[in-house]
């Protein structure tokens, strides 16, 4: 399954559009402009195992930076900075890394 069978290219190119300088990335506002804050529990996790490169179950640090290259394979990749943010986000638990509850409760709120 490809991210675009669940979000919209144009949705997808619209919210990549929004975050293309360094440092411009929102999770909340990528979230929204890509349609995934109006996707179901079933989508979500399903959008979470394509972003889930190595398919552990988690998306951890080293994963995130390459995030918006999940949605489209020439976008940038995230800074140090918000990659940190994005995890800080998301990680309730305090274990670095990013699992489906977590990130289904990120895009939700």
């Amino acid at each position: 399954m490809s991210i675009t069978d669940i979000l919209s290219p144009s949705d997808i190119a619209a919210a990549l559009r929004d975050c293309q300088a360094p440092d411009s990335f929102s999770p909340k506002k990528f979230f929204q402009i890509s349609g995934m804050s109006k996707k179901s529990s079933s989508q979500l996790k399903e959008i979470f195992r394509i972003l889930d490169n190595d398919q552990s179950g988690f998306i951890e640090e080293d994963e995130l930076k390459y995030f918006l290259q999940r949605f489209e394979c020439g976008a940038r990749v995230l800074t140090s900075s918000e990659t940190k943010t994005l995890l800080a986000a998301a990680d309730h638990d305090g274990d670095g890394k990013i699992g489906a509850e977590e990130f289904q409760e990120l895009v939700q709120s």
